[in-house]
């Protein structure tokens, strides 16, 4: 395995302690928790770079790297919830959207086919981690939870545009393929 798969599977490993952070009560609590899901959180950009660079990219890391960003950012999004920073039906909105993309992809890999990241699919994962960040400070008293609700709001807009986005480009990939 290498780096940038070990990165990937840090970010993962980190998810209990991000939210085991936000869960229990100490002084400033929330403040370490949301520090360490940004530095977890740019994990993602490391791990990338480090493979395209070594020209190392794997089929562990294309499959992993994904499901590290949702795991994470769904983590926090979920315990933000509780602390009534977040409504549940954005969240619910963001998690609904992510299932059905992620089962989108598992319908076209049993055809053969990977859907690769697209564009608005990575703004998506940088507009929700912005989103929970900017919560997780609002669960601190830094920011308001006014900017949070808004923020999030863009995370879900642009949440479902990338769906809608994955959705209108499935046909073709899958068309392709199957006369390939």
């Amino acid at each position: 395995m290498g780096l940038a798969d070990q990165l990937t599977v840090a970010r993962i490993a980190s998810v209990p302690f991000v939210v085991g952070l936000y869960a229990i009560d100490f002084r400033g609590h929330n403040y370490w928790a949301t520090a360490l899901f940004v530095v977890a959180m740019a994990t993602d950009w490391f791990d990338g770079r480090v493979a395209r660079r070594r020209g190392r990219t794997s089929t562990l890391g294309s499959l992993l790297d994904p499901v590290a960003d949702k795991i994470l950012v769904i983590a926090v999004l979920v315990v933000l919830i509780d602390q009534g920073v977040f409504p549940g039906w954005m969240v619910a909105a963001i998690v609904a959207r992510e299932f059905l993309v992620s089962g989108l992809r598992l319908a076209a890999l049993e055809r053969g086919v990977v859907m690769h990241a697209r564009d608005l699919g990575k703004l998506k994962t940088w507009s929700q981690a912005t989103a929970a960040a900017i919560g997780g400070f609002a669960a601190a008293g830094t920011w308001t939870d006014r900017a949070a609700w808004w923020a999030l709001l863009v995370a879900v807009v642009l949440t479902w545009v990338s769906g809608l986005d994955y959705a209108r480009a499935a046909p073709k990939l899958l068309r392709s393929r199957a006369t390939a």
